[in-house]
C-alpha cells in the first residue's frame, strides 16, 4: 500500500506542477476571499522572516524543491543551492522561474535518494507531512547525514486548517494518513498527509539528533529551525 501511494504521490505532483503556484498564491479555486487570503499571506511573511534570520551560508540543499517558491528565498541566503525533486515538471518550472546559475538541479525520489555530501543548511517545505510514518526515521537519518557538524535545518509544513486547501476540497482530520486530492482537471490521487503538532515534530527531530526550536503561526503553518550538534 505504501509503495503504491508513494508512486501515486509522485504522479500527483507531476500532474499538479502547473497548478501548485495557484494553491500557494491563493488563485482560482484556492482563493478564499480577501480576509482569509490576507491571513494566509501574513503568516507566509512570518515564515520568510524566520528563514531570513539565518546568516548567509555557502551551500544549501533543498529537498522537494517544487516550483521555486522557496528556492528564490534561499538564493538570498546561500551562495549555491542543490535543489532536488522527484518531478521533472516542477524542476523545469523552478529552473525557468529562477534562471540562476547558483542553483543546480537533481531529479530524485527522496525515498531512494542518498546524500553524497554535507551542506551548511538543509531546507524542505511541505514535504515532511508526505513522508509515511514507517519511513520517517530513515528519511530524517539521511537528512542528518547531509548536514555538516554545526550546520542547520529549516522545515516548513502545514497545520490542520480546512481553509488551507481548495474551496471544493473538504479537509478531514480523521486520523488516516492517506488523503484523496483532486486537481483542477478533475484527476484524483491518493497521497500521504500528516499534520504534526509542535511537540510531535520536536520529538521526531530530537530522535534524529537535531537540536530544534519548533513554532507555529496562528492558523496555517508549523516550522522548525534546528542544528546538528553531534557526529
Amino acid at each position: 500500500m505504501t509503495n503504491d501511494v508513494i508512486q501515486q504521490q509522485i504522479e500527483y505532483y507531476r500532474a499538479r506542477a502547473n497548478e501548485y503556484d495557484r494553491w500557494f498564491y491563493r488563485i482560482g479555486r484556492y482563493d478564499r476571499g480577501e480576509e482569509l487570503n490576507r491571513r494566509w499571506f501574513d503568516e507566509v511573511a512570518i515564515l520568510k522572516s524566520a528563514l531570513h534570520q539565518i546568516k548567509p551560508v555557502e551551500h544549501i540543499l533543498e529537498l522537494a524543491c517544487g516550483t521555486g517558491i522557496w528556492t528564490q528565498e534561499l538564493l538570498q541566503i546561500g551562495q549555491q543551492i542543490t535543489a532536488i525533486d522527484a518531478a521533472s515538471e516542477v524542476i523545469e518550472i523552478n529552473r525557468q522561474k529562477l534562471q540562476s546559475p547558483q542553483v543546480k538541479y537533481q531529479q530524485w525520489d527522496l525515498f531512494t535518494w542518498e546524500p553524497e555530501q554535507q551542506y551548511d543548511l538543509v531546507f524542505f517545505s511541505f514535504w515532511l507531512s508526505h513522508v509515511p510514518p514507517m519511513l520517517l526515521n530513515s528519511f530524517l537519518q539521511k537528512v542528518y547525514r547531509s548536514v555538516r557538524i554545526g550546520g542547520q535545518i529549516f522545515i516548513i509544513d502545514s497545520r490542520f486548517e480546512p481553509t488551507s486547501t481548495a474551496k471544493d476540497h473538504v479537509l478531514k482530520n480523521d486520523g488516516s494518513i492517506y488523503k484523496l486530492r483532486k486537481l483542477n482537471d478533475g484527476q484524483e490521487f491518493q497521497i500521504v498527509k500528516l499534520f504534526y503538532k509542535p511537540d510531535e515534530l520536536k520529538k521526531e527531530l530530537a530522535i534524529a539528533q537535531f537540536k530544534t526550536e519548533v513554532k507555529v503561526t496562528e492558523n496555517y503553518f508549523i516550522y522548525a529551525r534546528g542544528k546538528k550538534v553531534t557526529t
